[in-house]
């Protein structure tokens, strides 16, 4: 029998600045660290206002993580230390393993429809896969397949496999699952996951349940006040869900109003984080090296 997965905790987006001022939500991130491994941050960026996405993300370095970015609206250009360079647009995704070492940049440009929206995730490696060569999975928005399932529930397939449709993003680490859910107002969805995964649901837009008891009080929420005295258990855009490991089903339920959402899982890794900056190692000597091999230019292992 399926056994559905209760909630451990849910989190609210905090606003902050990245980059070179770059306005932002963080969904979560070092603070959470190794609640949601093997996955290390989220960021939603979504503006209307240009002066809020346009510094972007001058050239940085990365080490021992993969970053996953997904476009809504805008357009992002990108360019790196080996070479590659493009245009990441609405309903892309890119997938980069930094690996051993890649230096690049992520600079929004002007949006055509006046507003930035799209999300950046980090991902660990583990120890043996730290120091591997880089590289891309660059997917346009026509190659990321779509399923309806029953109820008029869709689901776009990033990552991972939907009864027999497979997703572009495929042989990394982590064994990834990343879809895209939108559920119709009324309509009871459930997706198996594989027992002891870590997995959590973002909220992209409308609002529903991801606990079956609905009870607001049997799980973990940070908020922006100290004292939540009116805590709702139907949750709504910037909520992200994270599901207790044991269990093998996520339910989403809607009453009135449909729900979109990011439903991520993945793998654990368990070994230590060292994290600085961008760069995700496993001690602090090897982010010392990290460090110094960037100051002095061997940074860059593979070309």
């Amino acid at each position: 029998m399926n056994s559905i997965r209760k909630i451990k905790k849910i989190l609210k987006g905090r606003p902050t600045i990245e980059g070179a001022g770059v306005h932002l939500k963080r969904a979560f991130g070092n603070s959470q660290v190794p609640q949601f491994d093997p996955f290390l941050m989220l960021d939603d960026f979504h503006s209307s206002n240009p002066a809020d996405y346009l510094p972007g993300f001058p050239w940085h370095p990365h080490r021992g993580i993969e970053t996953i970015t997904y476009v809504q609206e805008g357009l992002v250009e990108h360019g790196d230390s080996m070479g590659h360079k493009g245009v990441i647009g609405a309903g892309d995704v890119q997938w980069m393993t930094a690996g051993s070492g890649i230096i690049h940049q992520e600079m929004p440009k002007e949006s055509p429809t006046g507003t930035m929206w799209g999300f950046q995730f980090w991902a660990n490696l583990p120890a043996a896969q730290k120091m591997m060569p880089p590289r891309y999975r660059d997917v346009k928005a026509a190659d990321i397949p779509e399923v309806t399932l029953e109820g008029g529930v869709t689901v776009k397939v990033i990552a991972g496999m939907v009864g027999n449709v497979q997703g572009p993003v495929k042989d990394i680490v982590i064994d990834p699952e990343m879809l895209d859910i939108s559920v119709p107002a009324g309509t009871v969805f459930r997706r198996p996951l594989p027992e002891g995964h870590t997995a959590f649901a973002y909220v992209l837009s409308g609002e529903g349940y991801f606990d079956e008891c609905r009870d607001a009080y049997v799980h973990e929420t940070t908020s922006a006040g100290w004292f939540d005295t009116e805590r709702r258990c139907v949750c709504q855009p910037e909520t992200v869900v994270l599901f207790e490991h044991t269990g093998d089903v996520v339910q989403a339920t809607t009453t009135d109003a449909p729900v979109r959402f990011l439903l991520v899982s993945g793998r654990p890794i368990g070994e230590p984080v060292a994290w600085y900056g961008p760069i995700v190692m496993n001690t602090q000597e090897e982010l010392r090296v990290a460090f110094e091999e960037y100051q002095n230019g061997t940074f860059i292992k593979h070309t």
